[in-house]
């Protein structure tokens, strides 16, 4: 494969960025947006980003810092926008669950599920300007208990829209489990129906995710279908904030040590080294890359103005 260095570039640049805002969140007091982070599931959207092309279109919701970033999202507007300054992304107002830039094709929303319809929506209007340009729907698998998943499924299979519905299995709503929140049967097992193909990957593992999102892009692109990718993950950190959270009753050290030890960067990183594609020197050197970038944004960002208090109208509807 081809971009292998490149998907340990997106898994760095993701994973150094949440590391920087780990490191500054409670020491400094800068960031006053809460703040959802993907440590341990960046294979999910580094893998998609390879896979797609600039013209697609992706709807995350409030865990969306690793699919912006991915998407050639911006360092220095990242920052500046969790600091809510005006040279921030969404120029301040967004904060760290909002992040959209219709530049590289990032749409997001808090609210669970919103953003499917709308990708949905947008594929649709994508087949009726006939273009060739893909929608893709990122959410976590409490949002498949939501209706308004049934329902975008439907109309998406319905009118044969170009959708790809990306499940990023982390195994926790919150604190609640999945085994208390839905049946035993997987869940790509649940929806998948004759015209709606679905598949289940190992998340940990960016080159199978990277096939699998390969696969069913191919496929949407060509027969204007959608097609379901479950990815199993695990987030690290807690569900919101920058801390470990295994002492608060809902899951065990133990557990969490075990999906560290199915780092996706270390495995992808294991990989390169073994098969002579980058060296141990050359591993560490696109890590320090990414971790001064990213003090280098931080460091920017705080620089950066304030929105102007005469600006508090703009962009409401």
């Amino acid at each position: 494969m081809d971009n292998q260095r490149d998907l340990l570039s997106l898994m760095l640049k993701i994973r150094k960025a949440e590391e920087k805002i780990v490191e500054v969140y409670a020491r400094d007091q800068k960031m006053r947006t809460p703040t959802h982070l993907s440590i341990g599931q960046e294979a999910v959207a580094a893998a998609l980003a390879v896979a797609l092309l600039p013209g697609d279109q992706v709807f995350t919701g409030h865990r969306c810092h690793a699919a912006y970033l991915a998407k050639n999202g911006d360092y220095e507007g990242f920052f500046a926008e969790l600091c809510g300054r005006a040279s921030g992304v969404s120029a301040g107002r967004a904060g760290s669950a909002h992040l959209t830039d219709p530049s590289v094709g990032i749409y997001s929303s808090p609210i669970l599920g919103a953003t499917i319809p709308v990708a949905v929506g947008a594929a649709l209007s994508f087949e009726m300007d006939q273009k060739k340009d893909i929608a893709v729907a990122v959410f976590g698998d409490a949002t498949v208990e939501e209706g308004v998943f049934a329902e975008s499924v439907n109309f998406a299979v319905t009118k044969k829209l170009p959708v790809l519905f990306v499940c990023e299995n982390n195994l926790y709503s919150t604190h609640s489990p999945l085994s208390v929140r839905q049946p035993p049967s997987p869940i790509f097992e649940r929806v998948r129906m004759n015209e709606f193909p679905t598949e289940q990957v190992d998340g940990n593992d960016v080159l199978k995710v990277y096939e699998a999102f390969r696969t069913a892009i191919k496929y949407i692109r060509y027969c204007r279908m959608p097609f379901f990718v479950e990815c199993l993950t695990y987030r690290v950190r807690e569900h919101v904030g920058p801390l470990h959270d295994y002492d608060r009753g809902y899951r065990t050290k133990e557990e969490v040590d075990q999906w560290l030890g199915k780092c996706p960067i270390a495995r992808l990183s294991k990989t390169l080294f073994d098969e002579k594609i980058m060296t141990h020197t050359e591993i560490d050197k696109e890590e320090e890359k990414w971790a001064q970038m990213a003090d280098d944004a931080y460091t920017k960002a705080l620089q950066s103005p304030w929105p102007d208090a005469l600006s508090m109208t703009e962009h409401v509807y």
